[in-house]
C-alpha cells in the first residue's frame, strides 16, 4: 500500500554500544550461545536482534515492502533511554546514537527518517543535542522516554520545549519501565510481559496527564508532542478526569485538551483504537507499528494509509503528490 508512513519504528545502533560506560548497552552471546541485550543490570535474553529488522537495514526495507510501508521514521530503542543514569553518561550515549542514526537513514533517504536520542536529565544539554541532531545531522524529531527524575510538566523543561518549537520539529514520547540501571522497579511488572503492556501504559498515561494538567500546552501552544500506543489509557480515563475536576469545583473538558496532543495508532484494531479515535479525532493520530516487535502488524490497511497526511503535517513534510 503506497504512501504509508510509520512513525513508531525502533532501531538498534551497534555504533553506540558501550557509549554509556557501565550502562552499556551491551549485546552479544552468553556462555551458552544465547543472544542477549543488557542495559545496566537489566538483561533481556534470548533477544534475536542480530540479523533482524532492528539491525539489518536491507531486511527492514524488505519487510516494509511486504507490510506496505513506504517510509519509516526510525527511533532509538526504548530500552536505552537511560532515564536514571548520570547526565554525563546520558550525554555520552546520545551523541554517537544520533550520529549512527543519521548515518543509517542517509543510506536510504527516500525510505527512512531519523529521530534523536536526548539526555533529558540535563534539559540544556538535551536542547543542545536536539539542535545538533536537527541542524547538523538532519534528524526530523526528538524522541524521549517518560521518566528522567522529574515530571514532563516540570518548569525545568520549559526552555527545552521552547527550543523544540524554535527548531520546528515534533517531540515523540514513548513509555519506558527500565531506567538504564536496572529493570522495572515494581517486581510485579517483571512477569508475563507486563512491563511492556501495563508498564508502558501506566507511563504513557502519566505523561499525557502531566502535559495536559501541568500546563505544558498552555505555556507552549505551538509544541507538537506525540505519545506512543494511543497515549496509554488516557482516552479510557478522560471522563474520570472531568469527574475529578467537577468534584473539586473546576470546569474541565479533558478530552478537548487531549486534542492538542498527537497519538500514534499502535493499538490493535478494534475497541481500543476506536476509543482513541472517538476521543481525540482521527486528525490527531499517526500510524505506528513497533516494527519488528512482538506486536507489529502484518499488513497496513486503509485506516493506516488514511493517516499519512497527518504524518506529513506532524513532520513538516511536503505532501506526497
Amino acid at each position: 500500500m503506497s504512501g504509508v508512513v510509520d512513525l513508531h519504528a525502533h532501531v538498534v545502533l551497534e555504533d553506540a554500544f558501550g557509549a554509556a560506560g557501565p550502562y552499556g548497552p551491551f549485546h552479544g552471546d552468553d556462555a551458552e550461545g544465547t543472544e542477549f541485550f543488557r542495559v545496566g543490570d537489566y538483561t533481556m535474553k534470548p533477544i534475536p536482534y542480530r540479523g533482524s529488522v532492528f539491525m539489518d537495514v536491507d531486511r527492514r526495507l524488505a519487510e516494509m515492502d511486504r507490510v506496505g510501508i513506504e517510509q519509516q521514521m526510525l527511533s532509538p530503542n526504548p530500552l536505552t533511554f537511560l532515564g536514571g543514569v548520570e547526565s554525563s553518561q546520558a550525554i555520552d550515549f546520545a551523541r554517537p546514537t544520533n550520529d549512527a542514526m543519521a548515518t543509517l537513514v542517509a543510506t536510504h533517504p527516500n525510505r527512512l527518517l531519523g529521530s534523536a536520542q536526548l539526555p533529558m536529565q540535563d534539559p540544556d544539554a538535551a536542547g543542545d543535542e536536539l539542535e545538533r541532531a536537527v541542524g547538523e545531522l538532519g534528524l526530523v524529531a526528538g524522541y524521549i522516554g517518560t521518566e528522567y527524575g522529574r515530571t514532563l510538566d516540570d518548569r525545568a523543561y520549559d526552555d527545552f520545549y521552547r527550543r523544540v518549537v524554535e527548531l520546528d520539529v515534533p517531540l515523540f514520547v514513548h513509555g519506558v519501565t527500565n531506567d538504564g540501571r536496572g529493570p522495572a522497579p515494581d517486581p510485579r511488572l517483571r512477569r508475563f510481559g507486563l512491563d511492556l503492556i501495563v508498564g508502558y501504559t501506566y507511563e504513557e498515561t502519566l505523561a499525557a496527564a502531566s502535559l495536559v494538567l501541568g500546563g505544558v500546552l498552555e505555556r507552549h501552544p505551538d509544541l507538537d508532542v506525540c505519545l506512543s500506543h494511543g497515549g496509554g489509557a488516557i482516552a479510557f480515563l478522560a471522563q474520570r478526569f472531568d469527574s475529578m475536576a467537577a468534584f473539586r469545583g473546576v470546569e474541565s473538558d479533558f478530552a478537548g485538551a487531549l486534542r492538542r496532543l498527537w497519538f500514534d495508532s499502535h493499538l490493535e484494531p478494534g475497541p481500543a483504537r476506536d476509543l482513541v479515535v472517538d476521543t481525540v479525532g482521527v486528525d490527531r493520530m499517526v500510524y505506528g507499528t513497533n516494527f519488528g516487535g512482538w506486536d507489529s502488524p502484518t499488513a497496513a490497511d486503509d485506516f493506516d494509509a488514511s493517516l499519512t497526511p497527518n504524518a506529513h503535517r506532524l513532520l513538516r513534510m511536503e505532501a506526497a503528490t
